[in-house]
């Protein structure tokens, strides 16, 4: 941690927007190491997206908000990170992220513009100085890895986030970054309006998420700029946008599609990348690994960066599997250094296609509660299996699962290779009346298709594409 020039450091800094003094913990200087830091961190264990003249064209247009912005000397990065997640976020010192997952909601240059007009604004205000102090860029990636989905976490940095991971920047502050987000928007030759398009874009897709998040059984995942009352609705959000001269007052043509800009994003993975497995009903693939397992019916699967969970429907067990060594063992040798300390209950091989298992249950030495553990050998890889449940009754009635779950192991056929591959993204004209539903049928995805492609063409809840537009398809 740099701790020891801004715990020196305290004081008063005029404020690149305002003017005005600040009180904070850092200099300038701390703070752009700082950023360095952590974005370098980040970038070890997040991956950019593999499209360089999609990165390019994000940077060119954060470029051109950073030109006309509070503090257009530092060297800003805008960066597309492949995560399935709706978020971006800012660092310290100019480091600008987005996901893959939220441009798929975007439809034009101006939208894209907003979300990182906005999350310039955090920059340039010196939100993460003036709110959090030192500790606020761990506090900031942890908002990222707490909002986002498919792949997430931050591995070794999980140690560094503080306990405020989820409070963000605070209302005040995210009011603020929308209003320098607009005028960064007009300065740059943008239209005002996007701010309030894609926080209404994205309030529906949060608004959608919270109905998913109660059937499934999980708590709900909101961009962190997005507010509790819908936009349309909130009158200190109006005030802010209105504050700049010509914010809410739409360009000329803005009712045309940006086709540009969505051509941009044909073939834009959708959900999540086979790099990291995906998730088809009960199952697991993954590729890259030669995979493939069928997880109990109704269960919550979560694909994490380092493991897979499952939990039951009633959230009184859990199976997690984990790759833990790329050095080919017997499975029993495996499992018995892990034993080693163990009292072990009940003991024995399980008979697998594509690999070799051995499986042994415990009590935890802690909570006293039954645990299963087992290794998993198969080629030159090792996978750990660790199941277990609140009760004593439980774990006799789930142990059935763990076991059916643990043998469903296998490596992957021609078909199942099929099912690996990940969605992504195509443009198709609207040539009638139906093409929505027609599409929303022919869909690979498998929950409330119809109402995510509205989402991803800002058609939600219940608008229709008119005829001759390019619609965003999943296939």
């Amino acid at each position: 941690m740099l701790l020891t020039s801004a715990m020196l450091v305290t004081g008063c800094a005029v404020n690149p927007v305002t003017g005005g003094n600040d009180f904070v913990l850092m200099t300038e200087r701390d703070e752009l190491t700082l950023g360095r830091k952590y974005s370098q961190q980040l970038l070890k264990t997040h991956r950019h997206y593999d499209n360089a003249l999609l990165q390019q064209y994000v940077q060119s247009v954060g470029e051109r908000l950073a030109r006309v912005s509070h503090r257009k000397e530092l060297l800003y990065q805008f960066t597309v990170l492949d995560s399935a997640g709706v978020n971006a976020f800012a660092l310290p010192g100019g480091y600008i992220y987005i996901t893959r997952g939220l441009l798929a909601y975007l439809n034009s240059e101006s939208e894209l513009a907003a979300v990182l007009a906005h999350e310039l604004g955090h920059v340039t205000a010196r939100h993460s100085v003036r709110q959090h102090g030192l500790s606020t860029a761990t506090n900031v990636l942890g908002q990222f890895i707490a909002i986002g989905t498919g792949v997430q976490g931050m591995g070794d940095l999980n140690s560094l986030i503080s306990a405020g991971i989820n409070s963000g920047y605070g209302r005040g502050h995210e009011l603020e970054a929308d209003g320098l987000g607009v005028q960064y928007l007009i300065r740059a030759g943008y239209q005002g309006s996007a701010m309030m398009s894609v926080i209404t874009v994205l309030k529906n897709q949060e608004l959608f998420d919270r109905k998913s998040a109660e059937k499934e059984g999980r708590q709900p995942r909101a961009y962190h700029g997005v507010f509790s009352t819908h936009p349309k609705n909130d009158e200190r959000l109006q005030a802010v946008l209105a504050q700049a001269k010509g914010g809410l007052k739409p360009l000329k043509g803005w009712l045309k599609q940006d086709v540009n800009f969505l051509n941009k994003l044909e073939g834009l993975t959708f959900g999540a990348s086979a790099k990291d497995g995906v998730i088809r009903g009960r199952h697991f693939y993954h590729a890259d690994l030669n995979l493939k397992i069928q997880f109990p019916k109704a269960w919550a699967i979560k694909n994490n960066p380092n493991s897979i969970i499952a939990t039951s429907l009633a959230g009184d067990a859990f199976i997690r599997w984990r790759l833990q060594s790329h050095k080919a063992t017997s499975a029993k040798q495996v499992l018995k250094k892990v034993l080693n300390n163990h009292k072990v209950l009940e003991e024995s091989s399980v008979p697998m296609k594509g690999g070799s298992a051995y499986s042994a249950i415990i009590r935890d030495v802690l909570t006293g509660r039954p645990i299963r553990l087992t290794a998993i050998v198969s080629g030159d890889r090792v996978f750990s299996v660790y199941a277990s449940a609140k009760t004593d009754a439980a774990f006799l009635s789930m142990d059935k699962h763990f076991l059916k779950t643990i043998k469903s192991f296998s490596t992957l056929t021609r078909a199942d290779r099929r099912k690996a591959r990940e969605f992504s993204l195509h443009l198709v004209k609207v040539r009638g009346r139906g093409s929505l539903e027609a599409f929303a049928k022919a869909s690979p995805i498998a929950d409330h298709a119809e109402e995510q492609l509205r989402l991803i063409n800002n058609l939600f809840p219940t608008g229709m594409p008119k005829l001759g537009d390019q619609l965003k398809i999943v296939r």
